[in-house]
């Protein structure tokens, strides 16, 4: 089962990730983050704001660590808030720690198709 957060970013489990991440036509920001987490938190309405530009372009979705640590164990994340982008299932680039706007942009923009 898939769930939306807010408007657009896509909540996943061990379950959806291949499906909604791996298999996906379009390329996936997959922001691995834990409740508990300040910079997760601080990062959430710049996804939200990302996810929304790059409607059509890239899917944002979230995946709880605390909740489902298989994934996040197969992708060796060991550090929260970590951004992995993938493009035809396959990873792509990775970012950790929380970032500014530009910042996520500048990640985001040399791996996706011009708006």
């Amino acid at each position: 089962m898939v769930f939306l957060m807010g408007n657009s970013i896509i909540t996943l489990s061990d379950s959806t990730f291949e499906v909604t991440v791996l298999k996906s036509k379009l390329s996936v920001l997959v922001d691995f983050w834990a409740e508990w987490c300040g910079p997760c938190k601080m990062i959430l309405p710049i996804l939200e704001e990302l996810a929304s530009r790059y409607l059509g372009k890239l899917i944002v979705c979230k995946l709880n660590v605390d909740e489902h640590p298989a994934t996040a164990a197969k992708y060796s994340v060991r550090s929260i808030p970590t951004l992995i982008l993938f493009k035809d299932g396959k990873a792509q680039t990775t970012k950790i720690g929380a970032s500014t706007k530009s910042q996520l942009e500048a990640f985001l923009k040399s791996y996706l198709p011009e708006q």
